[in-house]
């Protein structure tokens, strides 16, 4: 099975989003919540993310998570993740009940595409206050892909987490979950990288997006978002259109890509200084904003 058909696959698959220029969305992957010990990379920004989260619902965004949103392969249960980062499962919740939440699942909570496993352990969860069962994600689907389908112009925008295109992470997903669980997740506390992940391999980076590129190519130049690779990538007008949003475990920062009024932008939220030392939370246009209209199917 080439990475070509696995990614055909998810196109397929599918789940359709309406959107017009009065849309407003935003592109997070790669969060990596972990249980908040020393292994955890989502906890150096977790502060960071809550903020940009909170500024995109008070805004009005719709979330999209592409993949790898929840660490699974170094925590074996959903619950110690959510008891670590409470507050962030609660607004998504937030945005899951007004219908503004999509979740695509990657190789490291590639056990979301199962649906009774969602609906086991992300439904609800136990309040010990009260010590009653609280509603969470009721009714939650995760998907393999999305695709953005303007109402006016018929323009898609695919959205993936990208793993389709690295065969390791996508067909042995068990073998690396297994080698990280107990080799790598150890080593990690003490500063060695798992050098099966993409984000730490140029070499293997460099090859999955040529793969993507190259479906890209044969598929009438869509636009393709993914993530994965943690290597943030936007296009000009005119240049093969595969984006890339990034990651939430940069250090000190997070990546991610919004369109607003029919435009594309990649973005950075990260802590700065004002004059007086005290801290703030920022966000910072890397590229961008171009108009989605600019990128023209063939």
């Amino acid at each position: 099975m080439s990475s070509s058909f696995r990614l055909d696959r998810a196109y397929h698959n599918a789940k359709i989003i309406p959107f017009d220029d009065d849309s407003k969305i935003i592109f997070f992957s790669d969060c990596h919540r972990g249980d908040n010990s020393f292994a955890d990379d989502f906890a150096n920004n977790r502060n960071i993310y809550f903020h940009a989260l909170n500024h995109y619902y008070r805004q009005g965004f719709q979330y999209c998570e592409l993949g790898d949103g929840d660490e699974l392969w170094e925590n074996i249960t959903f619950e110690s993740i959510f008891e670590a980062h409470k507050n962030v499962f609660q607004l998504l919740r937030q945005f899951h009940l007004e219908r503004r939440l999509h979740m695509l699942w990657g190789n490291h909570d590639m056990v979301y595409k199962d649906k009774d496993y969602v609906d086991k352990h992300l439904s609800s969860y136990f309040e010990p206050i009260d010590g009653s069962d609280k509603e969470l994600f009721e009714g939650i689907t995760y998907h393999e892909g999305l695709i953005l389908k303007h109402l006016k112009t018929g323009q898609e925008l695919f959205c993936t987490h990208g793993h389709q295109a690295d065969w390791w992470n996508y067909v042995c997903w068990r073998i690396g979950r297994f080698l990280v669980r107990i080799l790598w997740k150890p080593l990690q506390v003490v500063g060695i990288a798992d050098p099966t992940s993409p984000a730490r391999n140029y070499k293997e980076l460099i090859r999955i997006e040529k793969r993507i590129k190259r479906w890209i190519l044969r598929n009438n130049l869509k636009i393709t978002i993914t993530g994965h690779t943690h290597r943030p990538r936007f296009p000009e007008p005119g240049q093969i259109p595969f984006f890339n949003d990034g990651s939430c475990v940069h250090p000190r920062s997070i990546t991610g890509i919004e369109i607003e009024g029919g435009q594309i932008s990649l973005i950075k939220w990260h802590i700065d200084t004002k004059a007086d030392g005290t801290l703030q939370i920022v966000r910072v246009l890397l590229e961008g904003p171009e108009k989605l209209s600019d990128y023209i199917e063939k």
